[in-house]
C-alpha cells in the first residue's frame, strides 16, 4: 500500500501522553513530521523523544487549545519549522460525565468540557485555516464520540460538546470543501485513552448503556477481576469488549493515509461486543 503521511506535517493537540501519543508515534513511524502540543510539557518531552529514538521527526509546543493566542504560536511553530500544515488532528479533549442534579459537583466541570472541547475545536480550526487553504491542501481530523450522534441521560454536557464537533467539522467541510479534507472520529467507550477519570459520577455511564448496563456492567467488572474469559479481551473475537487506543489511533492513521482527493469522513469504531446502545 502506497504510503500518504511519510513527509506530511501533521500537529496533533494532547499529544503529551495517552490517546495523543499514540497517535503521534503511529505517524512518526510512517515518516510523518510531527509537532505535539499539550499543557503538560514533561509528557511532550517524553512525546518527542520516543519518536526521536526511533529515528523520526517531532518537536512540541506547550500550549493550552483554550487559548486562541498558543493555538496560533503552535501553527507558526509547525510552518516555521516545515514550511507548511498538512493534518491537523484535534484530539485533546474532558469527558466529564453527570447527571444535571450533580450540578454543584460538575458544574466547573462542564464549564472547562465546553472550553476544551468546543472552543478548542474552534481554535484549533482557525490556527491552520488560512495556512491550509493557501496551501490549496489541507486535513482536519476531529476526536468526536459517539455521544454525540443522540442526547442520553448522564451525558448531557459532554454529549452537547461532542454534537458541536460534529457540526464544527461539517460546517467545515462544505465551507472548505476542495481544498480541506475533514474527518470526524467517533470512538465508542475505550478505557485506555484515560477519559474516564474525568468521570464526576460514575452512574451517569448509565445513559450510553440504556437495556445493557447490567449485562455490561458484569463484563466489565469481569474484566477488572482478571477473570477467566479470554474471549472479551482477544480483538480477533466477536465478544471482544473492551476497545483498545491502538485501534482507535489506528482509524485516524487510516484517514490520514489516504491521497488527497479521498476524503474519509464520519468513522465509528467500536468493539464488537461492546453493550454502547448508540
Amino acid at each position: 500500500m502506497t504510503n500518504f503521511i511519510k513527509d506530511k506535517v501533521i500537529v496533533i493537540t494532547g499529544a503529551g501522553g495517552g490517546f495523543g501519543r499514540l497517535i503521534a508515534q503511529k505517524a512518526a513511524a510512517l515518516g510523518g513530521k510531527i509537532v505535539c502540543a499539550d499543557i503538560d510539557e514533561t509528557g511532550l518531552i517524553e512525546t518527542v523523544r520516543s519518536i526521536s529514538t526511533q529515528g523520526g521527526v517531532a518537536s512540541h509546543v506547550v500550549a493550552s487549545v483554550t487559548d486562541l493566542g498558543a493555538m496560533q504560536a503552535l501553527a507558526a511553530h509547525a510552518v516555521e519549522q516545515h514550511g507548511r500544515i498538512d493534518v491537523m488532528v484535534n484530539n485533546a479533549g474532558i469527558m466529564p460525565l453527570a447527571f444535571f442534579a450533580d450540578h454543584a459537583a460538575a458544574g466547573e466541570a462542564w464549564s472547562r468540557c465546553i472550553d476544551v472541547n468546543v472552543k478548542g475545536v474552534v481554535n484549533g480550526i482557525s490556527c491552520v485555516f488560512d495556512q491550509m487553504m493557501s496551501q490549496g491542501r489541507g486535513h482536519v481530523v476531529n476526536i468526536s464520540s459517539i455521544y454525540g450522534n443522540f442526547p442520553v441521560v448522564g451525558a448531557g454536557v459532554y454529549g452537547a460538546t461532542k454534537a458541536a464537533v460534529n457540526f464544527l467539522s461539517e460546517s467545515l467541510r462544505v465551507e472548505a470543501q476542495g481544498k480541506i479534507k475533514v474527518t470526524i472520529i467517533k470512538p465508542t467507550g475505550v478505557p485506555g485513552t484515560g477519559l474516564g477519570a474525568g468521570i464526576i459520577n460514575a452512574d451517569a455511564i448509565v445513559g450510553i448503556l440504556g437495556q445493557n448496563a447490567a449485562s455490561y456492567g458484569g463484563v466489565m467488572a469481569s474484566l477488572a477481576a482478571g477473570s477467566n474469559a479470554p474471549e472479551l479481551r482477544d480483538p480477533d473475537n466477536p465478544q471482544y469488549a473492551a476497545l483498545e487506543p491502538t485501534y482507535i489511533a489506528d482509524a485516524v492513521i487510516t484517514a490520514i493515509n489516504q491521497p488527497w482527493g479521498v476524503s474519509l469522513g464520519d468513522i465509528t469504531v467500536r468493539a464488537t461486543g461492546d453493550g454502547y446502545i448508540l
